[in-house]
């Protein structure tokens, strides 16, 4: 499977968003990580919509947009329209998961799924041969700066075993150390932060992320 960085936003400098997209380009970042909060699903609220728009203005990145909200399906128009190229929803959330992912789907854009760390993976199995990716959560989903959960990496392996070819998303507490761990267990898909925006040379880190995904 190809290994895949995605820089999570919401480790970020805020109010410099495009030169830190810029970063993740000139690093070689596959793609672009944008956590959605409503305050709701989880106690904390981040980007919406229209930063989303704003931001696909200024890079070519494809947008990989992690939806941590109650109602997803009520939403994913918006997010369509704002340039999301991967829309990840909750298996938890309160919307139908069929309808959802077919209306991501009918609009031309990838669905996928996350599950919370205490989800078992059986949850997104009615729904793997409509997904392209499956996210499995290593933190609680809310805040960023966590310790990563070496506890997920069972549904990981389950999931791998089940789904060879299946992209397979980890977030949550990713460094060059964890993403060895991550990497084993057959995820390929990797969601890093603090590890990227908080690095003196994010395209180093990125590339030191990619070689340790394969160790």
């Amino acid at each position: 499977m190809d290994i895949k960085i995605s820089p999570s936003v919401l480790a970020s400098d805020f109010a410099n968003l495009e030169s830190e997209l810029k970063k993740c380009a000139v690093g070689g970042a596959e793609l672009i990580h944008l956590d959605v909060m409503d305050g709701h699903f989880v106690p904390n609220i981040s980007i919406g919509a229209p930063v989303i728009a704003a931001l696909d203005k200024v890079c070519d990145t494809p947008f990989d947009v992690h939806l941590m909200i109650s109602d997803p399906l009520f939403y994913i128009d918006d997010f369509i329209k704002a340039g999301a190229d991967i829309i990840t929803f909750h298996v938890e959330c309160e919307s139908d998961i069929e309808k959802t992912i077919d209306k991501i789907v009918d609009a031309g854009c990838k669905a996928a799924l996350a599950v919370k760390p205490n989800t078992p993976i059986e949850a997104v199995y009615p729904y793997l041969d409509k997904l392209s990716m499956v996210l499995v959560m290593t933190v609680e989903p809310g805040f960023g700066g966590q310790s990563f959960m070496e506890s997920t990496m069972p549904k990981i392996k389950e999931l791998r075993a089940k789904c060879p070819e299946l992209d397979i998303q980890v977030d949550g507490g990713i460094n060059a150390d964890t993403i060895k761990i991550a990497g084993r267990a057959g995820a390929n898909v990797f969601v890093a932060g603090s590890a990227v925006f908080k690095s003196d040379d994010p395209a180093a880190t990125i590339k030191l992320l990619k070689e340790n995904a394969e160790c």
